[in-house]
Protein backbone atom coordinates (compact mmCIF):
# COMPACT_ATOMS: atom_id res chain seq x y z
CA UNK A 1 0.00 0.00 0.00
CA UNK A 2 1.18 3.49 -0.80
CA UNK A 3 1.67 5.93 2.05
CA UNK A 4 1.46 9.73 1.99
CA UNK A 5 3.45 11.87 4.40
CA UNK A 6 3.46 15.59 4.89
CA UNK A 7 6.74 17.40 5.43
CA UNK A 8 8.05 20.93 5.48
CA UNK A 9 11.21 21.86 3.64
CA UNK A 10 13.91 24.05 5.27
CA UNK A 11 12.54 26.96 3.21
CA UNK A 12 9.11 26.45 4.79
CA UNK A 13 7.44 24.89 1.74
CA UNK A 14 4.95 22.08 2.36
CA UNK A 15 5.52 18.87 0.38
CA UNK A 16 3.55 15.61 0.21
CA UNK A 17 5.70 12.50 -0.18
CA UNK A 18 4.28 9.31 -1.68
CA UNK A 19 6.10 6.07 -0.85
CA UNK A 20 5.22 2.66 -2.25
CA UNK A 21 6.89 -0.55 -3.41
CA UNK A 22 7.02 -1.35 -7.08
CA UNK A 23 6.69 -4.75 -8.68
CA UNK A 24 10.40 -5.31 -8.04
CA UNK A 25 9.75 -4.74 -4.28
CA UNK A 26 11.99 -1.68 -4.24
CA UNK A 27 10.66 1.41 -2.47
CA UNK A 28 9.82 4.37 -4.68
CA UNK A 29 9.35 7.93 -3.51
CA UNK A 30 7.78 10.89 -5.31
CA UNK A 31 6.98 14.33 -3.94
CA UNK A 32 4.10 16.70 -4.73
CA UNK A 33 3.16 20.24 -3.80
CA UNK A 34 -0.51 19.40 -3.36
CA UNK A 35 -2.05 16.58 -1.35
CA UNK A 36 -4.68 15.93 -4.02
CA UNK A 37 -1.96 15.27 -6.62
CA UNK A 38 -0.14 12.98 -4.20
CA UNK A 39 -3.32 11.02 -3.49
CA UNK A 40 -4.10 10.66 -7.18
CA UNK A 41 -0.58 9.40 -7.92
CA UNK A 42 -0.71 6.96 -5.00
CA UNK A 43 -3.97 5.48 -6.27
CA UNK A 44 -2.63 5.08 -9.81
CA UNK A 45 0.62 3.55 -8.59
CA UNK A 46 -1.22 0.97 -6.48
CA UNK A 47 -3.49 0.06 -9.40
CA UNK A 48 -0.55 -0.31 -11.78
CA UNK A 49 1.27 -2.63 -9.37
CA UNK A 50 -1.83 -4.79 -8.92
CA UNK A 51 -2.48 -5.00 -12.69
CA UNK A 52 1.16 -5.69 -13.51
CA UNK A 53 1.38 -2.44 -15.51
CA UNK A 54 3.82 -0.71 -13.21
CA UNK A 55 6.77 1.05 -14.85
CA UNK A 56 9.94 1.77 -12.92
CA UNK A 57 10.26 5.60 -12.96
CA UNK A 58 14.01 5.27 -13.36
CA UNK A 59 13.58 3.48 -16.68
CA UNK A 60 11.24 6.13 -18.06
CA UNK A 61 14.03 8.64 -17.47
CA UNK A 62 16.29 6.75 -19.86
CA UNK A 63 16.91 8.75 -23.02
CA UNK A 64 15.69 8.13 -26.51
CA UNK A 65 19.30 7.87 -27.67
CA UNK A 66 19.89 5.02 -25.23
CA UNK A 67 16.95 3.06 -26.63
CA UNK A 68 17.77 3.96 -30.23
CA UNK A 69 21.07 2.12 -29.87
CA UNK A 70 19.28 -0.86 -28.34
CA UNK A 71 16.82 -0.92 -31.23
CA UNK A 72 19.50 -0.54 -33.90
CA UNK A 73 21.22 -3.63 -32.51
CA UNK A 74 18.05 -5.63 -33.26
CA UNK A 75 18.26 -4.79 -36.98
CA UNK A 76 21.50 -6.67 -37.66
CA UNK A 77 19.59 -9.31 -39.66
CA UNK A 78 18.26 -6.77 -42.16
CA UNK A 79 19.83 -6.12 -45.53
CA UNK A 80 22.70 -3.57 -45.39
CA UNK A 81 20.84 -1.00 -47.47
CA UNK A 82 17.81 -1.11 -45.19
CA UNK A 83 19.92 -0.85 -42.04
CA UNK A 84 21.93 2.00 -43.54
CA UNK A 85 18.69 3.88 -44.17
CA UNK A 86 17.67 3.45 -40.53
CA UNK A 87 21.07 4.67 -39.33
CA UNK A 88 20.80 7.71 -41.58
CA UNK A 89 17.35 8.63 -40.24
CA UNK A 90 18.54 8.29 -36.65
CA UNK A 91 21.72 10.31 -37.07
CA UNK A 92 20.32 13.00 -39.35
CA UNK A 93 16.85 13.55 -37.89
CA UNK A 94 15.91 11.79 -34.67
CA UNK A 95 19.07 11.92 -32.56
CA UNK A 96 19.59 15.71 -32.90
CA UNK A 97 16.01 16.27 -31.70
CA UNK A 98 15.35 13.43 -29.23
CA UNK A 99 18.78 11.97 -28.44
CA UNK A 100 19.02 13.39 -24.91
CA UNK A 101 15.27 13.52 -24.23
CA UNK A 102 13.86 11.10 -21.58
CA UNK A 103 11.34 8.64 -22.94
CA UNK A 104 8.67 9.92 -20.56
CA UNK A 105 8.96 13.39 -22.10
CA UNK A 106 8.16 12.21 -25.64
CA UNK A 107 4.39 12.47 -25.53
CA UNK A 108 1.88 12.48 -28.38
CA UNK A 109 1.59 16.28 -28.78
CA UNK A 110 5.37 16.54 -28.97
CA UNK A 111 5.47 13.89 -31.69
CA UNK A 112 2.76 15.64 -33.70
CA UNK A 113 4.56 18.97 -33.40
CA UNK A 114 7.83 17.39 -34.53
CA UNK A 115 6.28 15.79 -37.60
CA UNK A 116 4.60 19.07 -38.51
CA UNK A 117 7.96 20.84 -38.28
CA UNK A 118 9.52 18.31 -40.64
CA UNK A 119 6.77 18.91 -43.19
CA UNK A 120 7.09 22.68 -42.78
CA UNK A 121 10.82 22.40 -43.48
CA UNK A 122 10.00 21.00 -46.89
CA UNK A 123 10.60 17.30 -46.38
CA UNK A 124 8.51 15.05 -48.59
CA UNK A 125 5.68 13.00 -47.15
CA UNK A 126 7.54 9.78 -47.80
CA UNK A 127 10.58 11.00 -45.89
CA UNK A 128 8.46 12.22 -42.97
CA UNK A 129 6.67 8.87 -42.91
CA UNK A 130 9.98 7.00 -42.76
CA UNK A 131 11.19 9.18 -39.88
CA UNK A 132 7.93 8.62 -38.01
CA UNK A 133 8.16 4.87 -38.52
CA UNK A 134 11.69 4.65 -37.09
CA UNK A 135 10.61 6.72 -34.08
CA UNK A 136 7.66 4.37 -33.61
CA UNK A 137 9.85 1.27 -33.79
CA UNK A 138 12.29 2.57 -31.19
CA UNK A 139 9.48 3.44 -28.76
CA UNK A 140 7.80 0.09 -29.46
CA UNK A 141 10.91 -1.69 -28.21
CA UNK A 142 10.87 0.47 -25.09
CA UNK A 143 7.21 -0.43 -24.49
CA UNK A 144 7.85 -4.16 -24.90
CA UNK A 145 10.81 -3.87 -22.53
CA UNK A 146 8.76 -2.18 -19.83
CA UNK A 147 10.48 1.21 -19.98
CA UNK A 148 7.30 3.12 -20.90
CA UNK A 149 3.59 2.29 -20.96
CA UNK A 150 2.47 3.67 -24.27
CA UNK A 151 3.92 4.36 -27.69
CA UNK A 152 3.24 8.05 -28.24
CA UNK A 153 3.71 7.73 -32.01
CA UNK A 154 0.63 5.55 -32.43
CA UNK A 155 -2.15 7.52 -34.10
CA UNK A 156 0.23 10.06 -35.63
CA UNK A 157 -0.99 10.05 -39.22
CA UNK A 158 0.70 11.41 -42.28
CA UNK A 159 -1.16 12.08 -45.48
CA UNK A 160 -0.55 9.76 -48.38
CA UNK A 161 1.96 10.90 -50.93
CA UNK A 162 1.23 10.52 -54.61
CA UNK A 163 2.77 7.41 -56.09
CA UNK A 164 5.39 8.00 -58.72
CA UNK A 165 3.81 7.32 -62.08
CA UNK A 166 5.00 4.21 -63.87
CA UNK A 167 6.52 4.56 -67.32
CA UNK A 168 5.83 1.78 -69.82
CA UNK A 169 8.16 1.73 -72.80
CA UNK A 170 7.52 0.18 -76.16
CA UNK A 171 9.89 -2.46 -77.49
CA UNK A 172 11.27 0.12 -79.95
CA UNK A 173 11.92 2.58 -77.12
CA UNK A 174 13.79 -0.12 -75.19
CA UNK A 175 16.00 -0.76 -78.21
CA UNK A 176 16.61 2.96 -78.68
CA UNK A 177 17.58 3.33 -75.03
CA UNK A 178 19.91 0.33 -75.29
CA UNK A 179 21.57 1.85 -78.36
CA UNK A 180 22.04 5.23 -76.69
CA UNK A 181 23.57 3.76 -73.54
CA UNK A 182 25.87 1.58 -75.64
CA UNK A 183 27.00 4.56 -77.73
CA UNK A 184 27.11 7.66 -75.49
CA UNK A 185 27.80 11.03 -77.08
CA UNK A 186 31.46 11.99 -77.22
CA UNK A 187 32.44 14.58 -74.63
CA UNK A 188 35.55 16.58 -75.50
CA UNK A 189 36.02 18.16 -72.08
CA UNK A 190 35.68 16.57 -68.71
CA UNK A 191 34.23 13.46 -70.29
CA UNK A 192 32.49 11.09 -67.93
CA UNK A 193 33.08 8.06 -70.15
CA UNK A 194 36.35 6.21 -70.42
CA UNK A 195 35.38 4.40 -73.62
CA UNK A 196 33.52 5.41 -76.73
CA UNK A 197 31.18 2.42 -76.65
CA UNK A 198 29.64 0.22 -73.95
CA UNK A 199 27.90 -2.64 -75.79
CA UNK A 200 27.57 -4.60 -72.55
CA UNK A 201 25.35 -1.85 -71.09
CA UNK A 202 23.09 -1.99 -74.13
CA UNK A 203 22.73 -5.70 -73.45
CA UNK A 204 22.06 -4.96 -69.77
CA UNK A 205 19.12 -2.71 -70.71
CA UNK A 206 17.67 -5.29 -73.09
CA UNK A 207 18.16 -8.03 -70.51
CA UNK A 208 16.38 -5.96 -67.83
CA UNK A 209 13.43 -5.10 -70.06
CA UNK A 210 12.89 -8.67 -71.28
CA UNK A 211 13.42 -10.54 -67.99
CA UNK A 212 11.99 -8.08 -65.44
CA UNK A 213 14.85 -8.54 -62.97
CA UNK A 214 15.38 -5.81 -60.37
CA UNK A 215 18.50 -3.64 -60.55
CA UNK A 216 19.98 -5.33 -57.48
CA UNK A 217 19.31 -8.78 -58.91
CA UNK A 218 21.10 -7.90 -62.14
CA UNK A 219 23.98 -6.35 -60.21
CA UNK A 220 24.51 -9.56 -58.22
CA UNK A 221 24.03 -11.95 -61.14
CA UNK A 222 26.88 -14.44 -61.58
CA UNK A 223 27.67 -16.38 -64.75
CA UNK A 224 26.86 -19.71 -63.09
CA UNK A 225 23.26 -18.54 -62.62
CA UNK A 226 22.73 -18.51 -66.40
CA UNK A 227 21.39 -21.71 -67.92
CA UNK A 228 21.66 -20.79 -71.58
CA UNK A 229 20.80 -24.26 -72.84
CA UNK A 230 17.40 -24.14 -71.13
CA UNK A 231 17.11 -20.36 -71.64
CA UNK A 232 16.70 -19.68 -67.93
CA UNK A 233 18.30 -17.43 -65.33
CA UNK A 234 18.26 -18.34 -61.65
CA UNK A 235 17.62 -15.34 -59.43
CA UNK A 236 18.87 -16.05 -55.92
CA UNK A 237 20.81 -12.96 -54.82
CA UNK A 238 20.55 -9.20 -54.85
CA UNK A 239 23.15 -6.47 -54.57
CA UNK A 240 22.94 -3.33 -52.47
CA UNK A 241 25.22 -0.47 -51.46
CA UNK A 242 25.56 0.87 -47.94
CA UNK A 243 28.22 3.23 -46.58
CA UNK A 244 30.09 2.92 -49.87
CA UNK A 245 30.32 -0.87 -49.62
CA UNK A 246 28.94 -3.26 -52.23
CA UNK A 247 27.03 -6.10 -50.59
CA UNK A 248 25.41 -9.22 -52.04
CA UNK A 249 22.61 -10.83 -50.05
CA UNK A 250 19.22 -12.46 -50.40
CA UNK A 251 16.58 -11.26 -52.83
CA UNK A 252 13.83 -8.90 -51.70
CA UNK A 253 11.47 -11.78 -50.90
CA UNK A 254 14.28 -14.10 -49.69
CA UNK A 255 13.28 -16.69 -52.30
CA UNK A 256 14.83 -18.08 -55.47
CA UNK A 257 13.11 -18.12 -58.82
CA UNK A 258 13.86 -19.15 -62.40
CA UNK A 259 13.03 -16.65 -65.11
CA UNK A 260 12.87 -17.46 -68.84
CA UNK A 261 15.25 -15.56 -71.13
CA UNK A 262 14.02 -14.76 -74.66
CA UNK A 263 15.81 -16.81 -77.29
CA UNK A 264 16.84 -13.62 -79.10
CA UNK A 265 18.99 -12.66 -76.09
CA UNK A 266 20.73 -16.02 -75.73
CA UNK A 267 23.23 -15.53 -78.57
CA UNK A 268 24.08 -12.08 -77.24
CA UNK A 269 24.65 -13.46 -73.75
CA UNK A 270 26.80 -16.32 -75.07
CA UNK A 271 29.05 -13.81 -76.81
CA UNK A 272 29.08 -11.50 -73.79
CA UNK A 273 30.14 -14.06 -71.16
CA UNK A 274 32.74 -15.77 -73.36
CA UNK A 275 35.93 -16.06 -71.32
CA UNK A 276 34.26 -15.34 -67.97
CA UNK A 277 34.46 -17.72 -65.02
CA UNK A 278 31.37 -19.14 -63.28
CA UNK A 279 31.79 -16.78 -60.30
CA UNK A 280 32.32 -13.66 -62.40
CA UNK A 281 29.58 -11.07 -62.58
CA UNK A 282 27.58 -11.18 -65.79
CA UNK A 283 27.66 -7.39 -65.98
CA UNK A 284 30.71 -5.50 -64.72
CA UNK A 285 31.82 -1.93 -64.16
CA UNK A 286 34.28 -0.17 -66.51
CA UNK A 287 37.23 -1.32 -64.36
CA UNK A 288 35.86 -4.79 -63.71
CA UNK A 289 34.08 -5.88 -60.57
CA UNK A 290 30.40 -5.24 -59.93
CA UNK A 291 28.29 -2.51 -61.47
CA UNK A 292 27.71 0.04 -58.74
CA UNK A 293 24.22 1.29 -59.45
CA UNK A 294 24.76 4.53 -57.52
CA UNK A 295 27.45 5.52 -60.05
CA UNK A 296 26.16 3.74 -63.14
CA UNK A 297 22.66 5.20 -62.94
CA UNK A 298 23.56 8.93 -63.13
CA UNK A 299 26.61 8.43 -65.36
CA UNK A 300 25.17 6.07 -67.96
CA UNK A 301 21.44 5.47 -67.61
CA UNK A 302 20.02 8.97 -67.08
CA UNK A 303 21.97 10.61 -69.94
CA UNK A 304 20.85 7.78 -72.23
CA UNK A 305 17.21 8.41 -71.23
CA UNK A 306 17.58 12.03 -72.33
CA UNK A 307 19.36 11.12 -75.57
CA UNK A 308 16.67 8.56 -76.38
CA UNK A 309 13.93 11.16 -75.91
CA UNK A 310 12.10 9.05 -73.34
CA UNK A 311 9.50 10.53 -70.94
CA UNK A 312 10.86 12.67 -68.12
CA UNK A 313 11.31 10.68 -64.93
CA UNK A 314 11.98 7.35 -66.66
CA UNK A 315 13.78 5.17 -64.13
CA UNK A 316 15.66 1.91 -64.43
CA UNK A 317 12.83 0.26 -62.49
CA UNK A 318 10.50 1.23 -65.32
CA UNK A 319 12.18 -1.47 -67.40
CA UNK A 320 10.65 -3.93 -64.94
CA UNK A 321 7.26 -2.25 -65.33
CA UNK A 322 7.70 -2.46 -69.09
CA UNK A 323 8.33 -6.20 -68.82
CA UNK A 324 5.13 -6.63 -66.79
CA UNK A 325 3.14 -4.64 -69.36
CA UNK A 326 4.50 -6.78 -72.19
CA UNK A 327 3.51 -9.96 -70.32
CA UNK A 328 -0.03 -8.63 -69.86
CA UNK A 329 -0.23 -7.69 -73.53
CA UNK A 330 0.64 -11.28 -74.38
CA UNK A 331 -2.17 -12.58 -72.16
CA UNK A 332 -0.06 -13.73 -69.20
CA UNK A 333 -1.92 -15.03 -66.15
CA UNK A 334 -1.30 -13.00 -62.96
CA UNK A 335 0.07 -16.14 -61.26
CA UNK A 336 2.71 -16.57 -63.95
CA UNK A 337 3.58 -12.90 -63.65
CA UNK A 338 3.94 -13.21 -59.87
CA UNK A 339 6.43 -16.05 -60.26
CA UNK A 340 8.48 -14.33 -62.94
CA UNK A 341 8.58 -10.98 -61.15
CA UNK A 342 9.36 -12.53 -57.78
CA UNK A 343 6.44 -10.96 -55.93
CA UNK A 344 5.64 -12.33 -52.48
CA UNK A 345 1.93 -12.81 -53.27
CA UNK A 346 -0.40 -12.54 -56.22
CA UNK A 347 -2.07 -9.63 -54.42
CA UNK A 348 1.15 -7.64 -54.85
CA UNK A 349 1.10 -8.35 -58.58
CA UNK A 350 -2.54 -7.36 -58.97
CA UNK A 351 -2.14 -4.36 -56.69
CA UNK A 352 0.75 -3.10 -58.82
CA UNK A 353 -0.42 -3.96 -62.31
CA UNK A 354 -4.15 -4.64 -61.96
CA UNK A 355 -5.00 -1.46 -63.85
CA UNK A 356 -3.32 -2.92 -66.94
CA UNK A 357 -5.93 -5.68 -67.21
CA UNK A 358 -8.84 -3.70 -68.79
CA UNK A 359 -9.64 -6.51 -71.22
CA UNK A 360 -10.54 -8.84 -68.36
CA UNK A 361 -13.60 -6.77 -67.47
CA UNK A 362 -14.56 -6.44 -71.14
CA UNK A 363 -14.25 -10.17 -71.79
CA UNK A 364 -16.32 -11.00 -68.71
CA UNK A 365 -19.05 -8.57 -69.76
CA UNK A 366 -19.07 -10.04 -73.26
CA UNK A 367 -19.27 -13.63 -71.97
CA UNK A 368 -22.15 -12.86 -69.58
CA UNK A 369 -24.00 -10.98 -72.30
CA UNK A 370 -23.65 -13.99 -74.61
CA UNK A 371 -25.12 -16.30 -71.96
CA UNK A 372 -28.00 -13.90 -71.41
CA UNK A 373 -28.67 -13.48 -75.13
CA UNK A 374 -28.68 -17.23 -75.72
CA UNK A 375 -31.16 -17.74 -72.87
CA UNK A 376 -33.40 -14.88 -74.08
CA UNK A 377 -33.48 -16.21 -77.65
CA UNK A 378 -35.89 -19.05 -76.66
CA UNK A 379 -39.55 -17.95 -77.20
CA UNK A 380 -41.46 -17.44 -73.98
CA UNK A 381 -44.20 -19.87 -75.16
CA UNK A 382 -41.67 -22.60 -75.80
CA UNK A 383 -41.67 -24.93 -72.84
CA UNK A 384 -38.35 -25.78 -71.40
CA UNK A 385 -37.30 -29.32 -72.08
CA UNK A 386 -36.88 -31.39 -68.96
CA UNK A 387 -34.36 -34.12 -69.27
CA UNK A 388 -34.97 -37.33 -67.34
CA UNK A 389 -32.61 -37.81 -64.46
CA UNK A 390 -30.08 -40.56 -64.85
CA UNK A 391 -30.94 -43.66 -62.86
Amino acid sequence: MASIEKRTTPSGEVRWDVRYRGSDRRQVKKSFKRKVDAQRFANLAEADVLRGDWIDPRRSRETFGHWAQHWLATTAHLQPKTRSGYESILSKHLMPTFGDVPLSAIDHPRVLAYLSELAADGLGRGTVRNIRDVLRLVLALAVRSGAIKHNSVLGARIGRSAKQEMVFLTADQVMTLADEIANPPIRKRGGEHRRSTYPEYGLLVRFAAFTGLRAGEIGALKVRRLDLMRRRVEVSESASEAHGKFEVGATKTYERRNVPVPAALIDQLVHHIAGKGPDDFVFEGPDGGPVRHSNWYPRHFKPAVVQAGLPDGTRFHDLRHTYAAMLIAQGAHPRAMMERLGHSTIQVTLGTYGHLFPNLEESLDHALNSVFSEASARPASEPAQIRPRAQ
